[in-house]
């Protein structure tokens, strides 16, 4: 990769918990960071289809593998989201769907591709400056990608101008179903000046979500939005947790 000097750039690493499920100890999330070309991906199986059988998680897993084949030797300036995302569900074979979302850094540039309610939030001096919207038909049914559920031309297209010290987190509704914006703020406002690996923030941040998600007394984004659909859902949202925590900076 070509290094231009005050280009903006990008350091990531991930938390992943799986929802406790025998029959499914990976779960049915998948995520990938690639240094070399800038990009982010999370994806998240739709469980429904466990009611026919198939494990969707092998179909976010492929999906998110094929991603990551598409951009590994690409230039950040060369990204398209959305065409990885294209490229990459034409690859996949496995039945079930995904949501999906795809974000990429080049100069001091932000796109991303979505599909879903996965996502992505950019802290910058510890206030969420941007969150990546929802798209879903009705509540929990969100937008998903698969050879019977839908294609990527439903991918919403996103740009953000970035600055250096800005935070990224991206991740699935596990995390953004179970905690508000004040509360990632405050998890990511622990490590001031971006001092933490990445890492580390995305586990308190998983963790935080796993905590709330078992628990009807806590308020959440999840039951808030159900009430403004019209039921009564307490508390958190048992799901698969996945948070990618990206670090960006000046080289």
């Amino acid at each position: 990769m070509s290094i231009i000097k005050n280009e903006l750039t990008m350091i990531a690493d991930s938390f992943y918990i799986p929802k406790e499920n025998p029959a499914k100890p990976d779960g049915e999330d998948a995520h990938f960071f690639c240094r070399k070309a800038q990009v982010i991906g999370v994806a998240d199986g739709v469980g429904g289809w466990a009611k026919k059988g198939i494990d969707a998680g092998e179909y976010a897993r492929e999906l998110m593998r094929n991603a990551a084949d598409v951009v590994k030797d690409s230039r950040p300036a060369d990204v398209d989201p959305k065409s990885v995302l294209v490229d990459a569900f034409a690859k996949t074979e496995a039945p079930g769907s995904s949501t999906a979302c795809i974000i990429s850094l080049a100069g001091n540039r932000l796109r991303a591709a979505n599909v879903g309610d996965s996502g992505f939030a950019v802290i910058r001096g510890g206030r969420t400056v941007y969150r990546s919207p929802v798209q879903h038909y009705k509540f929990n049914a969100p937008y998903q990608l698969g050879p019977t559920s839908g294609s990527p031309k439903k991918a919403e297209e996103i740009a953000v101008e970035m600055e250096s010290g800005d935070i990224v987190v991206a991740a699935t509704d596990g995390l953004f179903d179970n905690v508000f914006p004040k509360e990632v703020e405050a998890v990511v406002g622990r490590f001031p000046d971006a001092m933490m690996p990445p890492g580390r923030v995305a586990r308190d941040l998983a963790e935080a979500a796993r905590v709330k998600s078992l628990h009807i007394y806590d308020a959440t984004p999840f039951e808030l939005a159900s009430y403004q659909a019209g039921f009564v859902r307490l508390g958190g949202k048992k799901d698969d947790i996945t948070v990618v925590v990206a670090y960006v900076y000046t080289l």
